[in-house]
C-alpha cells in the first residue's frame, strides 16, 4: 500500500481539519450574515439585499458540513459514536437551525406581509445565531474534556447533559465563534452590497475584528492559566488497532501548550487568527474588500486550527475516564478504509473547490436594490 498506517492516520487529521475549515470559512459568513440580518438593514428592501447576497451560495456552501460529517463518521467512527450519540441534543438543537434556515430563505418573500417577513427575518437570524455559538461551544467543551467511557465491548456511555455542555469556557468559546463569524459576514457584505448597507457592515467588519481578537485571546489565556490538558503517559503504538481501552492518560496543567514547542510550526495557526483579524480591519479601512475576505477567511482558519493543533493527537479526550479518550492513533478505521477514502478525496475534492470557485465567478458583483426589484419575483 501507498502509504503506512501511522502516515493515512496524519493524513486524515490533517483532511478532517481541513474540511472542518472549509466549512466555517464557506459557510461561516452564511451564518455571519444571517446574525447580523438586523444590524445592517432598516427595512424590508434592504433586508432583501442582504439575503440575496448569499441567495445563489448558502446551500451549496452547506457542502462542506456534509463533507466534515461524513469523513467523521467514515474515517473515525469512534468519534463519530461519542460525539453524535453523546453530544445528541446539542446536535439536535443545531440541526433544528439549520433546517429553519432554508425554510426561513424559502418562504419570507412567497407573501407580501410585515409580520410574516419579520418571522422568517427571526427565523434566519436564530439560524445564523444557534449553530455558531454551539459549534463554538463544542470546540470549547473538547478541550475541556467530555464525560465518556466505554465498556470492554466499546459500547459508549455518556453523562453529561446539554446543560454542562454550557459552561463557562465552553460558553466563551462559542462566543469567539459568534464573534469571527459576525466580522466574515460583515466583510463579505461589504463587498457584495454598496451604499448605507455596505456602510453599516464595514462598521460590523471593526466590531466583529476587535472583539474576535479579544475573545481570542482570553481563551488563550485561560487555557494557559486555568485549563489542564491532557497527555498520554503509556507507551502507545501508532499504528496499532482502534481500541481505545490501551493506554494511559493523565490531566496535566499546561499540556495544551507543549505542542508548540514540540511543533514550532504549529505556532502559525494562533498567528494566523490575530494577524488575519488585524488585517482584515486594516484591509476594510482601504475599501479592499476582496483582500479583508481573505484575511478575515485567514483568520477563520488560524482560529480553527488553533484547537486543533494544540490537541494533537487527541481527537476528543475524556473528563469522566481520561484512559478513554479518543486519539488518532486509536479510533480510526481500518488501514484499507482510509486508504480508499483518500483515493475517492483526492478524486472528488478538487473538483468540489473547482466548481465552487466556478459559481462564485460566475455570480461576482453586488447586489442593489434595483436589481431586487426589477427581479422581485424571482430572488429571496
Amino acid at each position: 500500500m501507498l502509504f503506512d498506517y501511522v502516515t493515512l492516520r496524519v493524513i486524515w487529521w490533517v483532511l478532517l481539519g481541513l474540511l472542518l475549515i472549509g466549512f466555517a470559512v464557506m459557510d461561516g459568513f452564511d451564518l455571519g450574515i444571517g446574525i447580523l440580518l438586523y444590524r445592517v438593514t432598516k427595512n424590508n428592501n434592504e433586508r432583501r439585499v442582504v439575503l440575496n447576497t448569499v441567495g445563489p451560495i448558502w446551500e451549496g456552501n452547506q457542502i462542506w458540513l456534509i463533507l466534515a460529517g461524513g469523513a467523521i463518521f467514515a474515517a473515525w467512527p469512534m468519534l463519530y459514536a461519542v460525539s453524535f450519540s453523546g453530544l445528541y441534543f446539542a446536535m439536535l438543537i443545531i440541526l433544528a437551525a439549520l433546517i429553519i434556515r432554508p425554510v426561513g430563505f424559502k418562504y419570507r418573500s412567497k407573501i407580501d406581509n410585515t409580520r410574516w417577513c419579520a418571522l422568517w427575518d427571526f427565523c434566519i437570524f436564530v439560524a445564523g445565531f444557534v449553530p455558531a455559538l454551539f459549534f463554538g461551544v463544542a470546540v470549547g467543551n473538547a478541550l475541556q474534556g467530555v464525560p465518556f467511557s466505554f465498556d470492554e465491548t466499546l459500547r459508549t456511555f455518556y453523562s453529561g447533559s446539554l446543560f454542562d455542555l454550557l459552561n463557562p469556557f465552553g460558553l466563551l468559546c462559542g462566543f469567539v465563534s459568534v464573534a469571527m463569524l459576525i466580522m466574515h459576514g460583515a466583510v463579505f457584505l461589504a463587498l457584495k452590497t454598496e451604499g448605507d448597507i455596505q456602510k453599516r457592515a464595514k462598521r460590523y467588519v471593526y466590531f466583529g475584528a476587535l472583539l474576535t481578537i479579544a475573545l481570542f485571546a482570553i481563551a488563550g489565556i485561560w487555557v494557559v492559566y486555568n485549563l489542564p490538558g491532557y497527555v498520554i503517559v503509556s507507551k502507545i503504538a501508532e499504528d496499532g488497532p482502534s481500541n481505545p481501552l490501551y493506554k494511559q492518560v493523565s490531566l496535566q496543567a499546561g499540556a495544551w501548550l507543549t505542542n508548540y514547542s514540540r511543533y514550532p510550526e504549529f505556532m502559525l495557526a494562533p498567528l494566523a487568527g490575530f494577524v488575519g483579524a488585524l488585517a482584515t480591519m486594516g484591509l476594510a479601512a482601504l475599501r479592499h474588500y476582496k483582500l479583508a475576505w481573505t484575511t478575515s477567511a485567514l483568520s477563520v482558519a488560524g482560529i480553527v486550527a488553533t484547537a486543533g493543533v494544540s490537541m494533537f493527537p487527541f481527537l476528543l479526550p475524556s473528563s469522566s475516564n481520561p484512559n478513554m479518550s479518543l486519539l488518532i492513533w486509536d479510533a480510526s478505521s481500518s488501514q484499507k478504509t482510509l486508504f480508499i477514502m483518500l483515493i475517492a478525496t483526492v478524486i472528488f475534492l478538487p473538483l468540489i473547490i473547482m466548481y465552487t470557485s466556478w459559481v462564485y465567478y460566475v455570480l461576482r458583483g453586488k447586489v442593489t436594490d434595483e436589481y431586487i426589484q426589477l427581479n422581485k419575483k424571482n430572488l429571496y
